[in-house]
């Protein structure tokens, strides 16, 4: 049984944190309902935040899983990735499986966005596993559509010795330049993108994705899997030369993340008054 939520500062950021008797953690900030940490038994960290992120509750958060809704990078009119990840969202729910932030329709949401919605975002925590859903409800009394995903940056020793399995055969496309292609068989690895980076967006796989680091023995490794909602998956890590320009990250953390996130946003979701959707993302020790 975890300790009871409680809220804190989690270097520098408004967050509420729990702590289970096996060593594991988990920490989600108030601004974006953004987890920033989940320890596993034994403390061993699995999501990377970035120490030069902005602290001042404004800024969007460099690391951990930022929630990108109702608009994912600059596919439309709204700031990139929207507005949710900058906004305090309240704590509605939180127990010893997990704990549920919300966010609803403002004066602060419709300064970029007409619509009345309800968002929750749901964590749960057990041996060795992780689970983050996004629930979004139309509130409105007219349509609308959105893009989301979960941003999830994973903490990895080196991401030029990590590897990708479970893409194989999925249509792909590379954002950097901007070709279309089938994944060919094998793994993926990033070793020989480490200076312009890597940013492809793959038709979601049915099975399991599993993150291999060569150091990380079994029964530590983590297998990703997504809700059949996510009709993508983006890998993303930026890189030798986008980390030197980006003041939020330290010129040498593209070697300590990784990017893969559950997305819906080749195709807008669009949810009609009074519909529901979700989607989601599950860490697993494997």
């Amino acid at each position: 049984m975890a300790h009871a939520w409680t809220r804190i500062s989690y270097e520098g950021f408004a967050a509420w944190c729990a702590q289970w008797a096996d060593g594991s953690s988990a920490v989600v900030a108030e601004q974006g309902a953004q987890l920033l940490s989940w320890k596993t038994a034994g403390g061993r960290e699995h999501l990377y935040l970035s120490p030069a992120s902005q602290r001042d509750g404004q800024a969007a958060i460099r690391g951990g899983v930022p929630v990108c809704f109702p608009q994912f990078n600059t596919r439309g009119p709204l700031p990139k990735h929207g507005f949710a990840r900058n906004l305090p969202w309240q704590m509605r729910e939180a127990d010893e499986a997990g704990i549920v932030m919300q966010l609803t329709d403002s004066e602060a949401t419709r300064a970029f966005w007409p619509h009345a919605f309800d968002a929750r975002l749901r964590i749960g925590v057990q041996a060795g596993s992780l689970s983050i859903r996004l629930d979004v409800q139309n509130t409105d009394q007219v349509a609308w559509s959105m893009t989301c995903a979960l941003h999830s940056y994973l903490q990895v020793d080196d991401v030029a010795q990590t590897r990708l399995s479970g893409l194989q055969g999925l249509a792909c496309w590379d954002a950097l330049a901007d070709t279309r292609f089938v994944q060919p068989p094998g793994d993926v690895g990033f070793a020989a993108t480490t200076e312009q980076g890597f940013d492809r967006v793959f038709s979601a796989p049915g099975a399991a994705l599993q993150l291999q680091q060569p150091d990380v023995p079994a029964g530590r490794r983590l297998e990703i899997r997504h809700s059949s909602t996510a009709s993508e998956i983006v890998v993303w890590n930026p890189g030798v030369l986008l980390s030197h320009s980006l003041a939020d990250m330290p010129d040498d953390g593209w070697r300590q993340m990784l990017c893969v996130e559950a997305a819906s946003i080749d195709t807008p979701v669009l949810l009609a008054p009074g519909q529901p959707w979700s989607i989601s993302q599950t860490l697993t020790l494997a």
